[in-house]
């Protein structure tokens, strides 16, 4: 027990801007938010699917949580530099727009993929969300993208018919 308490002591001190059960408790809101994007896309059997968008969702919000604790280190340290916690949002979006392009497949003129690349790009500012503590704007955005991903479904396929009906006239 002893030895548990000296743990969580190390793991409080090292956390100065967000507490521990704080910090873990957006860690967790941004792997469920996530892994509600990726059951979505893998119950359709897309190529990233729910491990995908969890570890999407939650590296974000830990690069948030890591951004507010260089922050603090800076701000009690004048030796430090100074910080700019917007780099680390272009930081994170531009590594999660390169793991989406990497989903995306353009095969016989047909472009595959996009809607789980910007599935996985969304993810990410969710967990961004999740790790700078607005949580109700990373559930109304899941609560908003998942039923449009549902809904919205079978659009494609039967806009896909209709333009090969199309160009069958022509």
């Amino acid at each position: 027990m002893e030895q548990l308490d000296a743990i969580w002591s190390e793991i409080v001190r090292s956390l100065t801007a967000t507490p521990p059960l704080v910090a873990t408790a957006r860690l967790l809101i941004a792997a469920c938010l996530g892994g509600l994007i990726g059951f979505e896309r893998e119950i359709n059997a897309r190529s990233a699917g729910l491990r995908t968008h969890i570890l999407i969702a939650m590296g974000a919000c830990l690069f948030a949580l890591v951004s507010f604790e260089i922050i603090e280190i800076s701000q009690s340290d004048p030796q430090i530099q100074r910080v700019d916690p917007l780099r680390l949002i272009e930081a994170v979006t531009s590594g999660v727009a390169f793991l989406a392009a990497g989903s995306i497949i353009v095969s016989g003129g047909k472009v595959r993929g996009l809607t789980t690349g910007a599935g996985m790009w969304i993810a990410g500012a969710i967990g961004l969300a999740c790790g700078i503590g607005q949580i109700g704007l990373a559930i109304i955005a899941t609560g908003m993208l998942v039923p449009i991903l549902w809904l919205l479904r079978g659009m494609k396929p039967a806009a896909a018919d209709r333009n090969e009906q199309d160009s069958d006239h022509d």
